[in-house]
């Protein structure tokens, strides 16, 4: 059924019980936080004339299911987050990130395999002195991981229970790659079956440790290869070959079920994750195309949804900072519109949480926003940046296995996007 939607305020998400409904529920973020998802005065349906910006919503065309809104867990996130934060803070920091009802209830979380830039110290699950090798992954562990990463992923899991785990590498182990280095090089093919291995006792430890794997990407941005922290080269015809003839039969012969994204880039070279998808031998093992927002133009999605629409699309990473200027809201909400009309099944931001000075960092990025804040000083405190009111406005009410429904858009003056839940109530967040 068509419903008639007119909204003029910055960042508004509309919620409508059934689109049969006439009350409609506003709540509206301001660019300047002065309004942080604020409840407005409820509307109702009524006879209006024709204007040109009339938001028409058809709960009958209905497109792709949606996994879930979120950011990365890195190692500085959970570092701040369990060892800066008291009890307490702790608590309710959780609380606002996962909790459907009390909080925004982030549903996804994008988990670094060992170190990224975001993170106290380089490291894998399989570091050994230089010169030696570890084939059989006998020296294999994520302890690292069970200091504070994962007490806090269960502790995500207990506030959410649809709360999904997507995984990427941006290093193998050093003694895998042709650098012998965690930055740097690429995996060497002599390793492709070891790195295969990786994954699957990462998946298996994982699971054990009570955090199941909801899907996985071979490497982080496998087109830059960064001078000062942990990364990988790794071509599409690599990862094609590492799919096909390794880590898909790997995770075949373990029953494994974590749905493989390929590429996990940005969207100015569609042409890589084409040439995998291609493959029918490749693509058997692919569930789909994860991207990146930093380069390119979003319809890039489109372009490969229309080549080969059986698979499926993820936004994996987005991270605003310093360099933004101007309506930094309006910028961070139509990523999230604009990724999930052009099919993103998820849109993930990047570090969960960073400190005043957007770290701690070893290497990268040092000019990230988290989507928390963990002021260090004394007193240690907690601030919600305007990455948080962006995602809330869609996690706290779009659900896992929601599914996105036709709506008008009006580019450069009144752009939005609607779903519908399973229960049947109508969202739409407009800018």
């Amino acid at each position: 059924m068509q419903r008639n939607i007119v909204c003029l305020a910055a960042l508004v998400l509309i919620s409508v019980s059934s689109l049969f409904a006439q009350e409609v529920q506003v709540v509206q973020t301001t660019p300047d936080l002065h309004e942080a998802m604020q409840p407005q005065r409820r509307l109702r349906f009524t006879p209006v004339e024709k204007s040109s910006l009339r938001i028409e919503v058809n709960d009958e065309h209905r497109f792709q299911e949606i996994d879930g809104f979120g950011a990365s867990l890195t190692d500085s996130a959970a570092w701040l987050i369990y060892t800066k934060l008291d009890d307490k803070q702790r608590q309710v920091a959780m609380r606002d990130l996962f909790d459907p009802v009390r909080g925004i209830g982030l549903g996804m979380v994008r988990q670094p395999m060992g170190s990224s830039d975001l993170a106290l110290n380089h490291y894998s699950y399989d570091d050994l002195p230089t010169g030696q090798t570890d084939p059989e992954l006998k020296h294999f562990s994520i302890q690292h991981d069970e200091a504070y990463i994962l007490p806090l992923l269960r502790e995500a899991r207990k506030l959410n229970p649809q709360l999904k785990v997507i995984a990427t590498p941006w290093s193998a182990p050093g003694w895998m790659k042709t650098s012998n280095s965690l930055v740097g090089g690429s995996v060497m093919p002599s390793s492709f079956p070891a790195f295969a291995n990786y994954f699957v006792k990462f998946i298996q430890a994982y699971e054990h440790a009570g955090v199941p794997i909801y899907g996985l990407t071979m490497q982080n941005e496998p087109l830059y290869v960064p001078g000062d922290y942990p990364g990988s080269e790794m071509h599409s015809d690599a990862e094609n070959a590492f799919l096909k003839n390794h880590l898909g039969p790997a995770l075949l012969r373990e029953n494994i079920q974590a749905k493989i994204m390929v590429y996990d880039h940005n969207w100015d070279h569609p042409e890589y994750p084409a040439t995998i998808l291609s493959d029918p031998q490749a693509a058997t093992f692919a569930a789909g195309t994860a991207f990146h927002c930093y380069g390119g133009e979003v319809k890039a999605q489109n372009l490969i949804h229309e080549r080969f629409p059986a698979k499926d699309i993820w936004e994996t990473e987005c991270s605003g900072g310093t360099w933004q200027t101007g309506n930094v809201l309006a910028e961070e909400s139509r990523l999230i519109i604009d990724s999930t009309r052009e099919w993103a099944r998820s849109v993930v931001l990047w570090s969960m949480a960073l400190d005043q000075k957007n770290g701690p960092n070893s290497g990268g990025c040092a000019t990230c926003r988290g989507v928390l804040t963990v002021n260090t000083n004394s007193p240690i405190s907690v601030t919600h940046t305007l990455d948080y009111y962006v995602l809330g406005h869609v996690s706290k009410f779009v659900r896992p296995g929601a599914r996105r429904i036709e709506s008008s858009s009006f580019p450069g003056k009144l752009e939005n996007v609607a779903f519908r839940n399973s229960d049947g109530s109508i969202r739409a967040q407009s800018r």
